[in-house]
């Protein structure tokens, strides 16, 4: 019977010894043991704070997927079930990656080791608010939008001049965008400070909405160092802001939980790094484990790639990043997948059928400010994609339809980005 209160890991571990002494080997590695007995590990110590190896799958030989000391030719994969002690992290973030993401990767005897999935008990994810807005309060922030939500990202991303950066941020709001957010490399650069692009983008976007009705939401980075990370929210907030965002990996977990803690408005996750620690199928860890914990630290609206992509995730592996964003965790609030990357007209269809949600918020760089008609057709052009895809109706079809009811933006839009859609 399993403890209500373990937390449950499953890796994909390569070991040259058998799988089950490698998985014990590092089950003591993360609890009480070392790799020689010490004389204060005591049955009650091991019976209380021993982390505990309870399924073991043997997968057959392979050739090692990470270097060590030794240079088989053959190791022995398998997928190990391990249960930590929840009295051993308490409910610290922080601690919890570390004990179950932490020293093992370094472990000698393992030619893989990678987290694949994670099962919390009710006390931890409890223990932690969650987002604060999630998919919701964003929609209510935006007007009370339905279906998909478009959004961009400024380009250039960085260099623009303040009047440059201006007249983007005018156009796009003037095409009532849902959501408009600096480029993750966009922090506080000298020749044009956070200071003045959100008393840019706040003036802008106020303007807009007096003429379009479309309350944009505006996502400013402010990572950047940990001591004035709240004075950066406060600014934000302060000028109107209804958005800021965080470059999670980069900045950490308990960084997004502290923020989590005074934030006013939506915290958009941004994941730039995080593939440092996932495109290795035989280290780190899967997104739907990481994604728990940027879920549990306050993020409102997270990154998952995008389906058709210049990023290296295939189309399938995106999708199950989506579905675990949607999927219950414990009574948080669920938070907005984000889908980025190469995102046009030509996505939507594949997306929806692939997660049958339209709880996303699709941001396009080049679908939007590249159309042929500027970028109030290309913001159209997207809504119209996406109620394609929602009603069935094939992309050229819709496009055509469109044109002939004397609105040619989802027909130009796929003549510029679909080749052959």
């Amino acid at each position: 019977m399993r403890d209500p209160r373990a937390i449950r890991c499953t890796y994909y571990l390569e070991s040259e010894i058998e799988p089950h002494k490698a998985a014990a080997i590092m089950a003591g590695e993360q609890s009480s043991g070392t790799f020689l007995p010490v004389p204060g590990e005591s049955a009650r110590i091991r019976e209380r704070h021993a982390a505990r190896v309870v399924d073991v799958q043997e997968l057959g030989a392979c050739r090692p997927s990470l270097p060590s000391r030794a240079n088989p030719e053959k190791v022995r994969a398998a997928l190990v079930t391990v249960d930590f002690p929840m009295e051993n992290v308490g409910t610290d973030i922080a601690t919890l990656q570390t004990a179950i993401a932490g020293n093992l990767f370094e472990l000698g005897e393992l030619y893989a080791c990678r987290l694949q999935d994670l099962a919390l008990p009710e006390d931890f994810i409890a223990a932690h608010p969650g987002p604060a807005f999630g998919i919701e309060g964003t929609r209510k922030l935006i007007g009370g939008v339905q279906g998909a939500m478009v959004g961009t990202i400024v380009k250039p991303n960085v260099g623009l001049s303040e009047e440059e950066f201006r007249l983007v941020v005018r156009d796009l709001a003037m095409a009532s965008i849902d959501l408009i957010k600096d480029d993750e490399l966009m922090t506080d650069p000298a020749y044009l400070p956070l200071e003045r692009r959100v008393a840019v983008a706040t003036e802008e976007i106020r303007a807009a909405e007096q003429v379009t009705g479309h309350p944009t939401m505006y996502a400013f980075n402010i990572t950047g160092d940990l001591a004035g990370l709240q004075k950066r929210h406060d600014l934000v907030v302060e000028a109107g802001g209804r958005c800021v965002m965080l470059n999670v990996p980069v900045m950490g977990l308990p960084a997004l939980a502290w923020l989590r803690s005074f934030a006013e408005v939506p915290i958009h996750g941004h994941r730039a790094g995080l593939a440092a620690s996932m495109r290795s199928k035989g280290l780190g860890m899967d997104y739907r484990v990481w994604q728990q914990l940027a879920r549990l630290a306050g993020a409102d609206q997270l990154h998952a790639s995008g389906l058709g992509s210049k990023f290296y995730e295939p189309d399938g592996e995106v999708a199950a990043n989506v579905l675990s964003l949607l999927d219950p965790l414990g009574q948080t609030v669920t938070p907005l997948p984000v889908l980025s990357s190469g995102q046009n007209v030509t996505t939507p269809g594949p997306t929806f059928e692939a997660v049958r949600s339209t709880d996303l918020l699709m941001l396009a760089g080049g679908g939007v400010a590249a159309h042929p008609d500027g970028p109030g057709a290309g913001v159209r052009s997207l809504r119209q994609a996406w109620a394609a895809a929602v009603d069935g109706v094939p992309l050229n079809t819709a496009a055509e339809q469109q044109a002939q009811a004397g609105d040619p933006a989802l027909l130009h839009a796929v003549q510029a980005f679909g080749k052959g859609a």
